[in-house]
């Protein structure tokens, strides 16, 4: 009886060492914690770069202050959305257009979708009711990005600060359809890979793709890109009471072929110091966001310059200041010499 006794006493020593060890082995390592916080700090901070600094999604999605170069964004506003583009801002525009807010706001925001819902926005154009967004939404770019780029700005935008802001209605003059570029998306981002860093062109073939410098230094005409001109600049902008002209980037001498790789990195860095934004520019100010975009890294700043080198050169000398008011330039009036 002795024996038995001392035979189910080891027996049950031996089932609960097997059974605690099994328990450490399923549980996660405090090692192996810090490798997910890791992880996910690493998504969520280049999630912060890609919509700060390289897709720009911020800028628009907020109030910007354009009594200051460039129109940095307003602190705590960030996401909240309710920016206005219309025809008076660029006359390509057909109709009156509100910014979405893309804080994690339950009721107004995008807290109540999931990854899914809101990827299928960012790439597809579809909101969470289904309804098709504008294209000065960029989807069709970012239907290119890297599903893993994607992921990274969905976890950041899930940080924001919630921000209860119901944005007005847009207003278009156009049926949507004519606007949705259906036949340049694809189904799916899934396969969807990065450049390689190595090949500088190729990266910065990227990075401007999903920036979306086109749309901006492109010349409509007719409300369509003229893709023969593309990069050629050009567009009028109305912001405020001042007009701006988006410049000729190609490698044309009336464009930055004169620039080196140095005068086009000082056009970003310049703006990294606060002192060069913040003063009132009057009517020499820009749309363009130089604030955030110079917060992009260097090696990014110049992988978009050595891909600029070998676009098509185009022949527009771009008046920056026109000196215009508002709504008296049409789409086409700076022309495109061929």
């Amino acid at each position: 009886m002795k024996k038995l006794l001392a035979f189910a006493t080891v027996c049950t020593c031996i089932f609960a060492a097997v059974y605690i060890t099994s328990c450490n082995n399923n549980a996660e390592s405090p090692k192996e914690t810090d490798k997910v916080k890791d992880s996910l700090a690493k998504a969520v901070e280049n999630g912060r770069y890609l919509a700060n600094n390289v897709a720009a999604c911020i800028h628009c999605h907020s109030k910007r202050d354009f009594s200051k170069f460039s129109g940095p964004v307003v602190p705590g506003t960030e996401g909240g959305g309710g920016g206005l583009f219309d025809h008076t801002v660029l006359e390509a525009i057909p109709g009156t257009i509100y910014s979405a807010n893309i804080t994690p706001d339950n009721e107004t925001g995008i807290g109540s979708w999931t990854d899914d819902e809101i990827l299928r926005a960012i790439t597809q154009g579809i909101n969470k009711k289904g309804d098709t967004l504008f294209p000065i939404m960029p989807y069709a770019n970012y239907n290119r990005m890297a599903k893993e780029d994607l992921l990274n700005i969905i976890a950041y935008l899930r940080t924001l600060k919630p921000i209860n802001n119901k944005v007005t209605p847009r207003q278009l003059m156009i049926p949507i359809s004519m606007a949705y570029p259906a036949p340049a998306l694809q189904p799916s981002v899934d396969k969807n890979v990065r450049a390689d860093r190595s090949d500088q062109i190729k990266w910065g073939e990227y990075l401007i793709t999903i920036a979306d410098c086109a749309t901006c230094h492109t010349p409509f005409v007719k409300g369509q890109p003229d893709f023969a001109h593309m990069y050629g600049g050009g567009n009028v902008f109305h912001i405020d009471k001042f007009s701006v002209a988006s410049a000729n980037i190609t490698p044309d001498s009336s464009g930055i072929g004169n620039w080196d790789e140095d005068q086009f990195m000082n056009k970003f860095t310049l703006y990294r110091e606060e002192k060069n934004y913040n003063y009132n520019p009057g009517l020499k100010n820009t749309t363009m966001p130089l604030v955030d975009y110079s917060g992009m890294k260097d090696s990014d700043l110049k992988a978009l310059y050595a891909y600029l080198r070998t676009v098509k050169p185009v022949n527009n000398y771009v008046v920056k200041y026109p000196g215009i008011k508002v709504n008296t330039v049409k789409m086409g009036e700076i022309k495109v010499k061929n």
